[in-house]
């Protein structure tokens, strides 16, 4: 059963058009000394005015509606973000910015955004698709020069909006060659039914990638649909239960031409797009059931509440029916769902890092994936809501998590071994603890274990789908045999094995390097220090910060982390205790 669910975890390479027209450029309040970067650029490509003024050229009700939604969910990051003197960030910042922004609202991971790709100087980590659908954005977002001191908060809403835009308007061709499979005209309306029917269509298309034949093998016969595709049936009522929604928005609040629609039943491809659209962006939120089952599956076998179940009981659960679990230990590893590093547990699958996994990500198309929700979004907004600066005191920190629950209403326990980490967090930074560096992530994932991924360094894993990994994915049934086999071996030799764990067994993970999204030279400037502290490399880590936005071209090969070059933090040891 672990092929057929990983079966619909393909790549699909879609090309689509991009949708370009309206009037005006970042329209918007801004500082008159601190002018946008982006309006600063002097309109030098027409092409570059149309393709992003559809999104934040704020020509229409929606379209203003919709920038300020991108504000509104961006401004508690950015204002917890560093700055530079300018009240701007650079590119990794941005960076990160972009891929919270989607994954907290979408729980979507835009390709070329994410945390754990290696970034160098020659390459950016830019939104692949960007450089793909509106090639000048690129362009001329590259060839910006460094004069102009990094990215304005409207700049990042700008950027985030366009990439939004861009990321869902690619599936418009999907749909348009459906219509032509239909024999149907773009321009001619169609029946609510017969829309029904088509959007059916189109999502199996859709979770089927670029298995095209696969696809039209399982429209064939409605049983294969009930036996291939997990929970066909809710899938095949939202698409119905979209449809009604329209309508009857449509009859409630009508625009412009919607009256006719309203009295005559029928559907303009533009309201068909607007499904297709729709659906993408709420599609977590419908599956998140199916990952809330996967986590409370595991989660029953974390017996000692360190987010982690022993790969034997995962290959277990695997063998007495359930029809996840099914990853081989080499792919488990190559998503950064394991930890190897307890001699005394042996091999571990990390609840939240398999959660956020590509192979638990169930929509997975060229440029983007379709995950399970990231629960640590929520307890790291929180933070910074509260909190709302890029560096914090670790006694604020604690006292803020120490008033937190989990999801069951559980108080969030703060051992010794917590308090000792995060003062050595603060401790390694002059003080403060910066709230997006990899350290305090860290923190967060030893403080929210089945919540918090733990933050591998940069490209120690990375979000490979099963088909890029290729046919060794999947873990064979005779290998499942022998795992759970050898296990109990193992609990026979070793009858104390379900003991607590040790102490100084908790963290074994934890590592000192740190990785920090941004210049933080004028949040972590000692009080005697007249230079600023160049954390991230000075004035090499400012001249990057620009280039490489979006499309990189040539430069240094040096390695660093997602979101800048690597720091490290002292390597003194320190007693844990057990949680």
């Amino acid at each position: 059963m672990a092929r057929i669910f990983f079966h619909f975890l393909v790549v699909l390479s879609q090309a689509a058009n991009f949708a370009a027209n309206g009037e005006g450029f970042l329209v918007g309040h801004r500082s008159p000394r601190q002018p946008s970067l982006l309006a600063g650029m002097g309109m030098q490509s027409a092409e570059l005015q149309a393709a992003l003024n559809d999104v934040i050229a704020c020509s229409s009700g929606k379209e203003r509606a919709h920038r300020e939604t991108v504000k509104d969910a961006v401004l508690p990051i950015w204002r917890s973000m560093p700055k530079n003197s300018y009240d701007r960030v650079e590119w990794k910042s941005l960076r990160y910015i972009a891929h919270r922004y989607f994954m907290q609202r979408f729980a979507v991971m835009v390709r070329g955004l994410e945390p754990i790709r290696q970034v160098n100087m020659s390459h950016a980590g830019g939104a692949e698709i960007l450089s793909e659908q509106v090639p000048m954005v690129a362009k001329q977002l590259l060839n910006v020069s460094n004069e102009q001191h990094g990215f304005a908060f409207d700049d990042a809403v700008a950027i985030i909006a366009a990439l939004e835009h861009v990321v869902f308007d690619t599936e418009r061709g999907e749909l348009e060659a459906l219509y032509r499979k239909r024999g149907w005209d773009t321009r001619q309306s169609v029946s609510s039914l017969d829309l029904q029917m088509l959007l059916r269509e189109y999502i199996v298309y859709w979770m089927s990638a670029d298995d095209v034949e696969g696809a039209q093998y399982l429209l064939s016969d409605e049983r294969l649909l009930n036996e291939h595709i997990p929970h066909w049936k809710l899938i095949s009522m939202l698409m119905r239960g979209s449809v009604k929604t329209m309508e009857f928005a449509k009859r409630r609040r009508p625009g412009a031409g919607d009256a006719a629609v309203a009295f005559s039943g029928r559907h303009s491809f533009e309201d068909a797009f607007s499904i297709v659209k729709e659906v993408g962006k709420s599609f977590a939120s419908f599956w998140e059931p199916q990952c809330q089952d996967i986590k409370q599956s595991l989660a029953v076998m974390d017996t000692m509440h360190t987010g982690r179940v022993t790969l034997a009981d995962f290959y277990g659960a695997n063998k007495e029916g359930e029809w996840r679990f099914g990853e081989s230990e080499a792919y488990l590893r190559e998503l950064g769902a394991l930890d190897e590093s307890s001699p005394w547990r042996g091999v571990q699958v990390i609840i939240s890092n398999y959660l956020q996994a590509a192979s638990n990500c169930i929509i997975s198309r060229q440029n983007y994936l379709i995950c399970c929700v990231n629960e640590c979004e929520g307890i790291l907004g929180d933070i910074e809501a509260a909190l709302g600066v890029p560096v914090a005191e670790p006694e604020a920190i604690l006292q803020l998590v120490g008033n937190m629950t989990t999801d069951d209403d559980d108080p969030i326990l703060l051992d010794g071994a917590l308090h000792t980490q995060l003062m050595r967090v603060a401790s390694a930074h002059g003080g403060k603890v910066p709230l997006h560096g990899r350290l305090f992530a860290q923190w967060l994932h030893y403080a929210f274990p089945r919540e918090c991924a733990f933050p591998h360094k940069a490209g120690a894993a990375s979000a490979t789908t099963p088909s890029e990994f290729g046919d060794g994915y999947v873990i064979s049934p005779d290998e499942v045999e022998q795992r759970v086999a050898e296990s109990v071996i193992q609990q026979d030799l070793n009858p104390d094995a379900s003991a607590p764990p040790p102490v100084a067994d908790w963290m074994t993970q934890w590592s000192e390097d740190e990785d920090l999204p941004g210049d933080y030279s004028l949040q972590l400037r000692a009080p005697w220090d007249t230079d600023h502290l160049a954390v991230l490399g000075g004035a090499a880590a400012a001249a990057a910060s620009v280039v490489g936005l979006l499309w990189a071209t040539a430069g240094r090969s040096d390695e660093i982390g997602p979101y800048g070059p690597v720091a490290s933090a002292p390597t003194t040891t320190t007693k844990l205790h057990s949680v």
